[in-house]
């Protein structure tokens, strides 16, 4: 059990109580038996001074009445009785002295008091004695270690649906929308569960709605993308047709990335990972990002592959391909892979702030030609998507962004 969980924590004060009321009924049952001994020692050696003082005609039978009149005794006339108990009891101690002796003697859980002197003989019963004392504390106390585990055990049982609770937390943290923890209870563990449930229930209705919304932009934009480009093709070849089939296909490329936003935010992740050649990913990225090959140095074995989604991971090298050009200082790109590392380098001057404000969407520089909008936040989410780490540094002259931890197979 993980020391930090508040079972833990509940169980081991719950322990601690019990191993602390188990020491105090130890405890208390010792000294209470000592007292008691001593009380009944006190009490016998009076009543056996008394009587053998009685025997010996110190005092008279009044005087013995009134000495031992305090203590509740009685006397075993029955001869039989008397020589069983002395045959059958325990000695517990036996005192002697030059009147006569006396002893305390243990026969069913009951004391008795003989008293011998020359031929004489009294065997006296403590009708007094509390055989019962201890059990009545051992129940006490088991009770309360009743009431205790009893206690233990409903609030396990109240606290139980935290455990159901965390593991619908720790799927919804890992992106799955489709939890369930809703509780009929009242307490506060069930409010609160009712709550994220609501909460849950509300995420959901809010990324249905901009899943939506996004498909339905998209489709309404590649129908008069569509038209267009259709109408562009029965134009006589010029300069402003090229211009506008460059329009045409640049829309594309915005709605291809809206769709690849749409699935990497949508909790769908990569689903249609497959082997491919690394070349092949980064030649299909060049021509998306419809940058001449003259201005892109590519490092990189013919021969690498590597799993991925083909087109969320295309995506992001056009993107980085695209800051690259943009905001080098010579409008040129290297690519390059070296230790499970994919790098874009360019000349450029350090980012002023780190790259994590980069990464998020809409991020612009006011003043500055380090800009980036939806860009590095479609790498880092594609990234974080392939369980690759997307990282920046700056050295020699060169902006460095890469990707660690490429699993490439030879």
């Amino acid at each position: 059990m993980n020391k930090s969980s508040i079972y833990y924590s509940i169980t081991f004060i719950f322990f601690i109580s019990i191993v602390s009321i188990i020491l105090a009924l130890l405890f208390l049952m010792a000294y209470d038996k000592k007292e008691y001994t001593e009380k009944l020692n006190t009490k016998y050696s009076i009543i056996a001074r008394a009587t053998l003082f009685h025997l010996n005609n110190y005092i008279t039978q009044s005087e013995l009445e009134q000495q031992i009149q305090d203590y509740s005794l009685s006397e075993i006339k029955d001869q039989n009785i008397v020589d069983k108990i002395i045959t059958n009891s325990d000695i517990i101690q036996k005192i002697s002295n030059k009147i006569g002796s006396s002893a305390i003697l243990k026969y069913n859980n009951y004391h008795y008091l003989l008293i011998e002197n020359n031929d004489k003989l009294l065997l006296l019963k403590d009708e007094d004695y509390q055989p019962y004392r201890y059990d009545v504390i051992r129940i006490i106390f088991s009770f309360v270690i009743f009431i205790i585990i009893i206690a233990y055990i409903m609030t396990i049982r109240k606290i139980k649906p935290l455990r159901k609770l965390k593991r619908e937390m720790d799927k919804f943290a890992m992106g799955d929308l489709n939890v369930t923890c809703k509780s009929d209870g009242a307490d506060e563990i069930s409010q609160v569960a009712n709550s994220f449930h609501n909460a849950v229930q509300q995420i959901q209705k809010l990324n249905h709605s901009r899943q939506l919304f996004l498909r339905n932009i998209m489709h309404e934009l590649k129908t008069p993308i569509t038209k267009g480009r259709i109408s562009v093709e029965m134009i006589k070849d010029s300069k402003q047709k090229e211009r506008l089939i460059g329009v045409f296909e640049k829309l594309e490329l915005l709605i291809n990335e809206f769709a690849s936003i749409e699935q990497i935010t949508s909790g769908s992740g990569v689903q249609n990972v497959r082997a491919a050649r690394l070349l092949d990913i980064v030649d299909e990225a060049i021509d998306l990002s419809m940058v001449p090959f003259e201005n892109i140095k590519i490092e990189i074995s013919e021969n690498l592959i590597i799993k991925v989604d083909f087109k969320l991971f295309t995506t992001a090298i056009k993107n980085l391909i695209d800051n690259g050009i943009k905001y080098s200082l010579d409008h040129f790109v290297i690519i390059s892979l070296s230790k499970n590392r994919l790098s874009f380098l360019s000349k450029g001057s350090p980012l002023e702030r780190e790259l994590e404000h980069y990464t998020q969407p809409f991020t612009q520089e006011k003043m500055t030609h380090q800009g980036f909008g939806l860009g590095l936040y479609i790498v880092e989410n594609i990234a974080k998507a392939h369980h690759l780490k997307f990282a920046y540094k700056h050295s020699n002259g060169y902006n460095y962004f890469y990707f660690e931890n490429m699993d490439v197979l030879l």
